[in-house]
């Protein structure tokens, strides 16, 4: 099991990512790897990671797009007048403020499921406020990454309706049933282990403050420049530009509730900005340097991500891990949840997505578990809570991808430092043990 090709891929990209080797190229390197050792050869290898480059290509597009329609927001002074609106209210209460934002973010899974489409928009205006709070940006990253998973964990509305259908769907193909209604009372557990770590990182571990340099006045425009006529001038009223701007974000937000694609309800947003004269069409070339300086790393990362998963699949290695962790199990419940929670978190740390790591999974769990003993709703638990354990942590996961691009628009926020090595301790070991004991007692 340790020289299975997935384990030795994912412990070099972890490896390499620790040792600050630029993700991107961590990946094309585990890639290999994983390549080599499951029998492909260098060219096979290169040749299945490009061609699993599309299916990521979405998902990197919204990226830049959504990094263009940031930096119109920020190019129009609204995120000057949002800091001084908000800092009032939230000094000296690094805790609560925090919180807020975890929460802030949960509604992103459910209420409103923009998903991370808020985090380049909200966040990097933010900065200055953190930084005379004295934020740990740890925290922040902490706070982030728990609103974009645990809510679809737990609540079956907007994205955790998805992942809860594929957990009840997969459970159902492989000759088990339980109802959808059973499913969050199942991930409850996990949940509140993921709560626990929460609170853990916010009030004891970067509690402390930390001193960031500050850019320079205006955030947005020390990065992005600013857009004519969004000067001081017009500081304190509101203008047509404003307006329009407000206008185009709320278009985005009704075109991805009503197609549920970040791409058409970014380009949306994008368009009417322009339609409008938020911004002249002349400034197109600005914007778009400016979108991808801030999202488009993050974009290649999610298309090399794809390719490494790619190839993890072509090899036949999940399956022959799964395969062989499950011999290990005998009859023990204790040692079945143990081992199905390493698997998980071993497969889901290399593919970065929770919700494509379910149906691998499930496969080789449901008829393990009816095996062992469990009942369907410690099975839904253990399918659910491996899932997603690596979903955090994972330097190929949005859910850690996300906050980074909010948090290093300054160039002050590590990737694996900063964000995946944080989430990692607070929560995939704490969702671990929760998987582990909702396993045993439900």
């Amino acid at each position: 099991m340790l020289l299975n090709p997935v384990v030795v891929s994912v412990l070099v990209l972890a490896i390499l990512s620790l040792a600050r080797v630029n993700v991107i190229v961590a990946l094309l390197i585990a890639a290999l790897v994983a390549g080599l050792l499951g029998g492909l050869d260098v060219e096979g290898t290169i040749s299945t990671l490009v061609g699993g480059l599309g299916g990521q290509g979405e998902t990197a597009l919204s990226y830049i797009l959504l990094g263009i329609l940031s930096v119109m927001v920020a190019r129009s002074g609204i995120t000057e007048r949002l800091i001084r609106r908000v800092l009032p209210h939230i000094h000296g209460r690094r805790a609560m403020t925090l919180f807020g934002i975890a929460g802030l973010a949960c509604l992103s899974q459910n209420l409103v499921p923009v998903h991370i489409a808020f985090i380049p928009i909200l966040i990097p205006p933010l900065l200055a406020v953190f930084n005379r709070m004295g934020v740990d940006r740890r925290a922040v990253a902490t706070a982030l990454t728990f609103g974009l998973k645990a809510p679809y964990m737990l609540v079956p509305l907007g994205f955790g309706l998805i992942f809860q259908n594929i957990i009840l769907d997969e459970m159902a193909a492989h000759g088990m049933d339980i109802e959808l209604s059973q499913v969050p009372l199942a991930m409850a557990i996990p949940v509140a282990s993921m709560v626990i770590g929460l609170v853990i990182a916010i009030l004891v571990t970067y509690r402390r403050p930390r001193e960031y340099r500050d850019a320079a006045p205006g955030l947005g425009a020390s990065l992005f420049g600013s857009a004519p006529g969004a000067g001081a001038a017009t500081a304190e009223s509101w203008t047509r530009q404003h307006v329009v701007v407000l206008v185009g974000l709320a278009v985005t937000l009704a075109l991805q509730l009503v197609f549920g694609s970040l791409v058409i309800a970014a380009l949306g947003g994008v368009l009417v900005i322009f339609v409008f004269r938020g911004e002249r069409w002349r400034s197109s070339d600005e914007l778009a340097h400016g979108g991808v300086t801030m999202m488009g790393t993050i974009a290649f990362i999610m298309l090399v991500a794809s390719g490494y998963a790619s190839v993890l699949t072509e090899t036949g290695a999940v399956e022959e891990l799964v395969s062989t962790a499950s011999g290990w199990i005998g009859g023990s419940r204790l040692l079945a949840a143990v081992v199905m929670m390493t698997v998980g978190l071993v497969v889901t740390l290399g593919i970065g997505s929770s919700f494509g790591t379910v149906p691998i999974l499930a496969a080789i769990f449901v008829p393990l578990c009816a095996a062992v003993g469990f009942s369907p709703l410690a099975t839904a638990a253990l399918v659910g809570a491996a899932g997603a354990i690596g979903d955090a942590g994972s330097p190929a996961s949005d859910s850690t991808l996300g906050p980074t691009s909010g948090l290093n628009a300054d160039g002050q926020h590590h990737h694996i430092w900063d964000t995946c090595v944080p989430t990692f301790v607070h929560f995939n070991i704490p969702l671990f043990a929760g998987g582990v004991v909702a396993a045993m007692v439900l």
